[in-house]
């Protein structure tokens, strides 16, 4: 699939003049509009050496909770870093751009964040909200499932957190490391909480490393006697929280059931003591008792800690996931196909992309700053399960679809790949700051579908300067013509059409946009008025 790659920044966007003309406008056409099937061509043009700010514009803190935001910013280093009006009790560091510290009084504080270097210097500003709610916008990151599975150890969590850091991706908002199952020991310690098994024999350890590259740090487990994977889980028969390892198929999923006694509490303040700043927390079905018992652990632990379950939630219980916790898987787990009817015969129990596509659409009235609708993670790069990783199956049109969708929905966006063997193509796709300011967009609406043809879907969602982010989709097998009315959108008059992949201004619209769309493939841009 990767034989050739095309910069259209080299080839030059040959792109048809885009004018308002006696109320017709032309098909916006892309240069790569009539490239090869398969063939890798990078959207994004290359960016600046200039200093600039990405981080999201909303952060939300618990009062008294440990603080960490790293300031995210491209450009040339060195660089130096300020933040203006910060609350007392927080502090920046000028080298890193880190923020730290602990906000006792609740309140909302605007500050404004400078990042310098030699060619100038960059502002944005940042809202601080001291409350209930944390997770704003939706976490951004990586989880060790995809590529380690059980292979995953403290060793591949540091190279990949380096890697996180390395390849500049933490400039682009990108910061949570996430461990998977597979990393469980039995009982024992202070709080007579699960530890670190073999693989694992620093947790704190671990902790600190990762946040000393600004970077924050997850864990798993599930309310279970047993993992998915066969390792304990948080609740027993035994009122010491004893466990034995059972083996055989028939034995293993006889444990997928919840034990007597929880130790939900004990877990959170080894967590919390750890330094962990999410949990994935994975059954099935979801249910009120268990995940209401583990929020309340989690606010007593002290720490801030995003919780996200873990998966299928059942969707007649969607008001109720809204107030325990801050995402929730909407679908069974993804794999790296467009349907399922594609994937590897063993996979097909999994869901690929237009599968996930169609039973996230109902969620939309529960995303929003705090709870975020869950699509699963992202399967770009380098995926797996385990010591034998493959170049995702995704064509390059339905990786550009991938990534356009999850931000168009305002999901968590956590990668699955190793980070320390990204390409090119993969890094592009993933520091676009454009695309990834619409899934960060402080309003956090989950786009929905305003029209649609035999294979051309258009989604939209309004963002917080009043523009709109419009997908332009096209999920049938050959080029289409895809077309949005301005009816569609609730708008009129004259519009400006930038299309956010490949970062410039098309053109100026009125009454609707039309572009030819690869299979598979989408033109994303973002519609604004001339007024």
């Amino acid at each position: 699939m990767r034989q050739k790659r095309y910069h259209l920044d080299v080839l030059g966007l040959l792109v048809l003049a885009v004018m308002v003309l006696g109320g017709c406008a032309t098909v916006y056409e892309p240069a790569e509009t009539n490239l090869a099937a398969g063939e890798v061509y990078i959207l994004t043009p290359k960016a600046g050496a200039e200093p600039r700010i990405n981080s999201p514009k909303v952060f939300g803190v618990r009062p008294a909770s440990p603080f960490l935001f790293t300031i995210a910013a491209p450009g040339d280093r060195p660089m130096t870093f300020a933040a203006e009006d910060l609350p007392t009790g927080l502090k920046v560091d000028h080298n890193t751009g880190r923020i730290t510290g602990s906000v006792k009084q609740p309140g909302t504080y605007n500050v404004t964040l400078k990042a310098t270097n030699a060619l100038g210097t960059a502002e944005r500003g940042l809202k601080i909200v001291v409350g209930d709610k944390i997770a704003l916008t939706p976490p951004m990151g990586w989880n060790s499932w995809n590529c380690w599975a059980a292979e995953v150890s403290d060793e591949n969590v540091r190279q990949s957190a380096k890697a996180m850091a390395d390849s500049g991706l933490v400039n682009h908002g990108w910061v949570y490391m996430n461990i998977d199952d597979t990393w469980q020991a039995p009982r024992g310690g202070e709080f007579n909480a699960i530890l670190g098994n073999e693989k694992f024999g620093d947790m704190k350890g671990l902790c600190d490393y990762v946040h000393s590259l600004g970077l924050k740090i997850g864990i798993y487990s599930t309310p279970w006697v047993t993992s998915y994977a066969g390792y304990i889980g948080g609740s027993s028969d035994n009122k010491n929280g004893s466990w034995e390892k059972v083996n055989g198929y028939n034995n293993y999923h006889k444990n997928h059931r919840h034990g007597k006694y929880s130790f939900a509490a004990n877990d959170a303040k080894q967590w919390a003591a750890w330094g962990m700043d999410y949990l994935k927390y994975d059954w099935n079905p979801n249910d009120e008792a268990n995940t209401k018992q583990m929020a309340d652990a989690l606010l007593a632990s002290g720490r801030d800690i995003v919780y996200s379950l873990s998966n299928t939630a059942p969707f007649e219980h969607a008001d109720t996931w809204v107030k325990l916790a801050n995402c929730w898987r909407t679908t069974g787990d993804i794999r790296d196909g467009w349907t399922k009817a594609q994937l590897p015969p063993g996979e097909k129990w999994a869901l690929g992309i237009l599968d996930i596509w169609k039973l996230h659409e109902k969620w939309a009235p529960y995303n929003g700053p705090g709870h975020w609708n869950d699509a699963d993670m992202l399967v770009v790069g380098k995926v797996g399960w385990g010591k034998k990783l493959h170049d995702t199956y995704l064509t390059p049109d339905e990786q550009y679809t991938h990534i356009s969708l999850w931000c168009l929905w305002s999901a968590p966006l956590l990668l699955g790949c190793p980070l320390d063997k990204l390409d090119d193509f993969t890094l592009n796709l993933l520091t676009n700051d454009e695309v990834l300011a619409i899934d960060q967009d402080p309003l956090g609406i989950q786009a929905t579908q305003v029209a649609s043809s035999e294979h051309g879907k258009v989604l939209a969602k309004k963002l917080e300067d009043g523009s709109l982010a419009v997908g332009l989709f096209n999920i049938g097998t050959e080029t289409e013509t895809v077309t949005v009315k301005w009816s569609d959108l609730g708008i009129k008059g004259k519009q400006v059409v930038r299309d956010l992949w490949r970062q410039k201004d098309i053109g100026v619209f009125d009454n609707e946009f039309s572009a030819k769309v690869r299979p598979h493939g989408v033109v994303l841009v973002k519609i604004k008025t001339t007024q």
